[in-house]
This record gives structure tokens, sequence and C-alpha cells, in this order.
């Protein structure tokens, strides 16, 4: 397989309305840093025409792009491993169909990987999301630099870049579930972080809900850290301590008062307090077992139905 200089990771799902303009200032950005490279779209199981305009894009370009067409939706992180297994740069950007990350600046994060750097992370000078989004994804911020120690400053913003030697470790790793950016932080020897421009999205509205990003998060935590588990373990000794105590003071109240029924309601209280927080952590415990069971079948992360790519030349 032909080495090159750069390899650019586009997930693509549902994004007809804004691939045209995505073409245009994309091409032009890679052409413009004056090395050899390549787009890999990977078209996630799009029901609109966006395979349609990928597959017309490839005839426009034949030499600089390359088309992954998944034959159902697996997801962005899926869409982007499959991009990674597929790629032939020494260096590889991942970036947003939807414009929101301006492909111009591809360019800042090559050049602060020639300072020695091998994975370069960005972070959005004026994110233009909502208030309660920009807060929300703060709080997620921090919270997960507390559990994981993993430090990313804007986890949501897929413009990244990646040395081989990180690309190839995470091929290597082979986790149904995971997120990118925090385990390539886990194997760069030497990462950074650079401000980016933001814009808003050129066309179409964003795939993520309220539930997948908390979805996110918590695929993220718990696949980087025990600490959930711990922390729970810890809360669990805690309680009990207290709830023997409490038990040690009725029966000592009992003896010296006799019996009573004004703290039956106190009773039911700490009782279905004690019952949320033991169903919370069968729900914990199951989120670790379901990511084993995920893992063990060993079932293919994704299935690709064709591949548009211009055959090397002997």
């Amino acid at each position: 397989m032909k080495v090159i200089a750069l390899s650019v990771v586009v997930p693509v799902y549902n994004e007809e309305q804004g691939l045209h303009a995505l073409f245009e200032r994309l091409y032009p950005a890679c052409d413009a840093l004056h090395v050899d490279y390549e787009i890999i779209f990977i078209n996630d199981g799009s029901t609109d025409r966006s395979a349609a305009l990928l597959r017309e894009q490839f005839n426009r370009r034949p030499e600089c792009t390359r088309v992954i067409l998944f034959n159902g939706n697996f997801g962005q992180h899926i869409a982007i491993m499959a991009g990674f297994e597929h790629s032939r740069g020494r260096r590889i950007v991942t970036l947003d169909a939807d414009l929101q990350n301006p492909p111009e600046e591809i360019g800042k994060l090559l050049a602060k990987m020639d300072e020695g750097y091998d994975y370069v992370g960005s972070v959005r000078k004026q994110r233009r999301d909502s208030r309660w989004r920009h807060y929300a994804s703060r709080a997620m911020n921090r919270l997960r630099e507390r559990i994981t120690h993993i430090r990313m400053t804007d986890q949501g913003c897929m413009l990244r870049a990646y040395d081989r030697t990180i690309i190839d470790a995470i091929n290597q790793s082979k986790e149904v579930n995971t997120f990118i950016p925090a385990l390539a932080y886990t194997y760069a020897s030497k990462p950074a972080e650079i401000e980016v421009e933001h814009e808003e999205r050129a066309a179409g509205v964003s795939k993520y809900s309220v539930y997948s990003l908390i979805r996110l998060n918590f695929d993220l935590v718990t696949g980087f850290s025990i600490v959930p588990l711990q922390t729970f373990s810890f809360f669990g000794i805690i309680i009990s301590l207290l709830a023997a105590l409490f038990v040690v003071f009725l029966v000592i109240r009992r003896i010296v008062v006799g019996p009573e029924v004004e703290g039956v309601f106190t009773l039911f209280a700490i009782t279905f307090l004690l019952m949320g927080i033991i169903l919370f952590g069968i729900g914990l415990l199951g989120e670790y077992i379901g990511r084993i069971y995920q893992q063990v079948r060993q079932r293919p992360r994704y299935l690709i139905q064709a591949i548009l790519e211009q055959q090397d030349q002997a």
C-alpha cells in the first residue's frame, strides 16, 4: 500500500445539503498544503443522496478521493475507525462533514505536529452551539478529567490530527465501544491542543441528541476507568455502616422507650433511598457487564458495501 503524507477522514451521515459546500472548501484547503493527500469519506448508511454525491465527487477527483460505503448505520466513531483502517497517510486528520470545523484549519494542526507532537487536539475559540450545550459540555469535561485523567479541553471538537504510530495502535485495539480522541490521548507520548475557529452548521441539523451526548460520555467514563465502580463500592460501605448504626439506635430506643410507630414513615423513606441506591448500583454494574458481553461476541464492528478508490499503478 502506497504511503502518502496526509489522510483526511470524514464520516458522512445524511449530509446531502452540505456536501457541495464541503467539497468546495475541503479540496482547495488540502491543495494549499502542497503535500500528497487523500480524503476518505465514510458513508454511514445515509438515507438521503449523500452516497450518490460522494460517488460523483469520486469521479471528479479519483486521484485523491476514496469513498467507503457502509451497508448500514454503525455510528460516527465506527465510521472513523473504518477510515483509520483504510488510511495510508503518515498523518491523519479527522473532520466533521457539517463544516462547523473549517477545513482551512487543517494546516494549523499539521504545523503543530511539525513541532514534534504526535497527537493534536483542537479547542473551539467561539462555540456556535446553544448556551445549555456549552455549559453541559464543560461540566462533562471536568467530570471526565477527574475520573479518567484524560485531559481534553473540548472533547466535542472532531478536528484532530494523529501521527501514524497512534493510528496503528488504535487499529490494534478491538474495542467495540470506545471514544477515539480519548484512546489516542492514552497512546500519545506528546499530545497537544490548539485553538481553531468554529462556525455554524452549513446545512442540516445535529445528529447528536441529548440522549446521544449522555450515552457518549457514559461510554467514555466506563470505557476508560473503573472509578465509578470503586466510588459506588465505597459509598456502599458508608451506607452499610450508617445503616448498622441506625439499627443499633432503634434496638436501644425500643428497649428504653418501648414499641412505637411514629418512625414508620422515616423508615420507609430510608428504605426507598437504599433501594434507589441499590438499583443505581445494579445499573452501573450492568453497564460494565454489557460492555464485556458486546466484546466477547466478537461481531464485526461494521460491514462495507463497497469501496470507491483508484487502483495504484504498478
